[in-house]
Parts: structure tokens; sequence; C-alpha cells
């Protein structure tokens, strides 16, 4: 019994690729929606996919994949040429939101985007920050990455004039709750205008700037 049915027409209507969510699909799921769409699709991206599950796959399937296991994705087919541009900038609280911030960059390197990566500057330290407000000023979008009181994503929406994107996590101690704190924190921020995220959504929110940089390429 065939348990998937992919959306070769997605990039058509949205301008986005589907991606293979791999979190509760088993080994041999995945495999089946790799072997069913990889000459079809040409290309594709897959999400939180354990390195357990990606060392099970079939050596065939395995060897063909891109994958790093700090992400968590995978990625299926020859990468495409990066766009000229600005780099979408990923700013990244503290190295343990790394994972996700890497989930998005991730993403956008499926897509050919420039990203840059700036890590380890949330507010505890807020003068790593101003040392690099310069580069992150530079990015035409810009997504931030933080757990624990998501205390960056006011600050930097008060700093930049740009497009922000918040993307909690589950970083942190206690009341932290598993990202729900950073989640509130980033929904009741007073900097105006920044959408969030759902927690530790990483492609969410290289999906969103990847939106958002469609309309201003037109």
């Amino acid at each position: 019994m065939v348990e998937f049915k992919f959306d070769f027409d997605r990039r058509k209507r949205t301008g986005l690729s589907e991606a293979v969510f791999c979190a509760g699909k088993s080994v041999e799921q995945i495999a089946a929606i790799l072997d069913g769409v990889m000459d079809r699709a040409g290309r594709l991206l897959l999400t939180r996919l354990d390195p357990e599950k990606a060392m099970a796959l079939p050596s065939d399937l395995r060897n063909r994949l891109d994958y790093d296991p700090v992400s968590r994705t995978a990625i299926l087919g020859a990468p495409v040429p990066i766009l000229a541009g600005e780099p979408v900038g990923i700013v990244m609280a503290g190295t343990s939101d790394v994972p996700v911030g890497r989930e998005a960059a991730r993403t956008l390197s499926f897509d050919g985007q420039p990203r840059a990566e700036f890590t380890d500057i949330g507010v505890a330290g807020l003068w790593r920050l101003m040392e690099r407000l310069d580069e992150i000023r530079q990015c035409p979008v810009v997504i931030v990455v933080a757990g624990m009181d998501a205390a960056l994503v006011s600050v930097l929406g008060g700093l930049l004039d740009g497009p922000l994107i918040a993307v909690p996590t589950s970083v942190g101690y206690g009341v932290a709750a598993g990202g729900q704190t950073a989640l509130n924190a980033s929904l009741a921020s007073c900097a105006p205008g920044v959408p969030v995220m759902n927690i530790d959504n990483g492609y969410g929110g290289a999906c969103a700037a990847l939106r958002i940089l469609t309309k201003i390429r037109r």
C-alpha cells in the first residue's frame, strides 16, 4: 500500500518545493519516498532525519544523500548554484541554538539562497551582538533563533529596519518549558511587525524568508 502522495507541483504554486518531514516516519517509509520520487523530483530536502534513521537507510539511498547530523537534514540531488545578492542573516543567540539555525541555513542552501550565520551573540553579552550589528544590517532578511527568554528577538526588532523572522527554540532550564517561554516572549515582543514561527521550526523560518525574497526580487 502506498502511504504517501508527493506534491510535485508545490513549487509552481508557492515557489517552495515540498520537503519530507522525517520525524514519525519509519526508515522503510522514508526509503519508499526516496525511491518513489527521486527520478521525478530530482532534488529533495529531508528534515528531522535522525542519525540513526539516516544510517539505517539502504546504502544505495544513503550514499546519494548529503546528510548533516547537526541540523538533522539531508539533501538528495546535486546542489544548485548560489544566487547572487546579499545573504539572509541567521542570528543564533547561543551555541545551543545552532541545530535550529543550521536547519534554516540548509533549507536556504537547498534553494540556492546565500546566507550568513552569526552564532553565540545573545543578549547576556550584548557587546557580541554590537560587534556584528553592521554586518547583520546588510542582510535583506534576518532570521533570529533564540531560546530561554528569547530577548534577542526584541533587541533586534528595535535595531533593524528590514524583515525579521523569529524562531524560538526549546533551549533553556525549568520555566523555559521546552520553548514555551521563548515562544510567548516572541509573540509578546514590544518590537512591532516581527512574525514568529513555531518552536524549533528553522525550516519554517527559512521558508518565510524565501517567500519575502521572492516578492523583493520581483
